[in-house]
This record gives C-alpha cells, sequence and structure tokens, in this order.
C-alpha cells in the first residue's frame, strides 16, 4: 500500500475494457496500473480482471506468462475483481469451456458463458447488490454469464432472474455485468475497500 492509502490496482490489460475500469479505479480512490507482465503484477496491492472475451484472455495469460503467477497470487490472499469475462476468469469450473480455455479461479462456482444471450441480447438492470449501499446498481449485461452453482464459502450478492450476477469469496469479487460503463463508481469503491483491508472478509 502506498503512503497516501491511495492502493495500487492493477488492470489486467490483455484485452477488454481496460480504460473503463482504469477510470472507475480512479474515481473510487486508487491508484490503477496498466498489468501485462508478471513484473507489474507483482506490484500492485489489487487486480482487476475487465470484461472482454475470455477465451482470448485466457489465451493471451498463458502467452504472456502470467496464469500461474496470477493464480499464486490469488493462493497467496490478493484481492481480485472480475467484471463479465474476469468473473468467468475467476470460477473454479467453467460448464461450456472452449477448447483449451484455462482459469486463474480461486471462486468455488460454475459459470456458464453468454449465458443471457448473445451481443445483439446485450440489456440493462437494476440490480440489488449486498455490500453497495445507495440503492441498486445499473448492471449493463454484455454476452453475460451466469452463476450456476456455488460452494459453502461463497456469498451471493446479487441475482437478476433468479441466477447469482455478483459474487464474493474472501478477498475474491466477480460481478456478470459491467459497472465500469455506467459513471457509478460504488461496485469498484467496494473494491477499492476490500484492498485497503477495511472490508469484512
Amino acid at each position: 500500500m502506498n503512503d497516501t492509502q491511495r492502493p495500487l490496482i492493477g488492470v489486467l490489460a490483455l484485452q477488454g475494457d481496460v480504460r473503463e475500469h482504469f477510470a472507475a479505479l480512479a474515481g473510487a480512490g486508487a491508484e490503477p496500473r496498466t498489468v501485462r507482465r508478471p513484473e507489474e503484477l507483482a506490484e500492485v496491492d489489487g487486480l482487476v480482471i475487465p470484461g472482454g472475451e475470455s477465451t482470448t484472455i485466457s489465451k493471451l495469460a498463458v502467452a504472456f506468462g502470467l496464469l500461474e503467477p496470477l493464480r499464486e497470487r490469488v493462493r497467496a490472499g490478493m484481492p481480485v475483481y472480475g467484471s463479465c469475462a474476469g468473473m468467468i476468469m475467476l470460477a473454479d469450473k467453467i460448464l461450456d469451456p472452449r477448447s483449451g480455455q484455462e482459469t486463474v479461479g480461486g471462486i468455488d462456482m460454475i459459470v456458464r458463458r453468454n449465458a443471457f444471450g448473445r451481443q445483439n441480447e446485450s440489456f440493462e438492470a437494476a440490480v440489488d447488490m449486498a455490500d453497495v449501499e445507495g440503492g441498486p446498481v445499473e448492471g449493463v449485461f454484455i454476452r453475460a454469464p451466469w452463476v450456476e452453482s456455488t460452494g459453502a464459502e461463497v456469498r451471493v450478492l446479487a441475482r437478476h432472474d433468479g441466477h447469482p450476477v455478483a459474487v464474493r469469496q474472501g478477498r475474491l469479487l466477480a460481478t456478470s455485468f459491467h459497472p465500469e460503463l455506467t459513471g457509478d463508481h460504488r461496485v469498484h469503491e467496494a473494491f477499492v475497500a476490500m484492498v485497503r483491508g477495511t472490508a469484512d472478509r
């Protein structure tokens, strides 16, 4: 943690909506940094895995030598937040993986890719999310996954149409939707609080 208590939070910058998470983290009181190499990962207090295409992120993480270092940091307790494809990357199991697709893992859950439909079926919905004060957050769902099942250690923070769309296990947070696209920084503020160590585990 730096002296100003603006935690240094990386955004995995392999593919996806990196710029939007960068802006949301800055607005939530963090100092964002791009992470593309293991040495950059080693410098951050926490990490965001952005939305994008989970298969591409998985393959690039392997190609950049980041997958095993990511798994090691997660096992060591680094806080990580994954949105959409990032949720898939944090899942211990994917119900319908593409050939060769790997995950970082860490959250005891099974996710279904593209569960809410294709790109042209994207939608927005108000989502009541535990641990986020001030009323519902606006959920932007773009080829979004949902959680099929969770283990005993996973807290479901939000549901949409009966399906879990936000979960937390320890210092790992994941949402099916994209709060970084709305200008509402409350989900990122909750994650920054996790990184600072001020949130309940």
